[in-house]
């Protein structure tokens, strides 16, 4: 089950402003989404459309399009944050 990645361009600024090893474990993550778009530990949200992966102290929001194999970006942050 292979999944292309989508990645909004707010995302991406904001995934290359993260410090340098979290930039290495996000980018890994979200990699990994490509094979499975629904890893454990993965929440549904319930205020917001999309998914949420945990990565340490930041997020990853995406959503899934399960028609088209898709898995877009939406956006990337430190929990403080992310959800604001």
């Amino acid at each position: 089950m292979n999944y292309d990645i989508a990645i909004l361009r707010r995302a991406q600024k904001e995934l290359a402003e993260l410090p340098t090893g979290v930039y290495e474990r996000v980018r890994d993550s979200i990699d990994a989404l490509a094979q499975e778009p629904r890893p454990p530990g993965c929440v549904k949200l319930t205020n917001r459309q999309g998914w949420r992966i945990r990565v340490g102290d930041y997020r990853v929001i995406y959503e899934i399009d399960d028609q088209h194999k898709t898995v877009t970006i939406l956006n990337i942050g430190h929990r403080r944050d992310i959800y604001r």
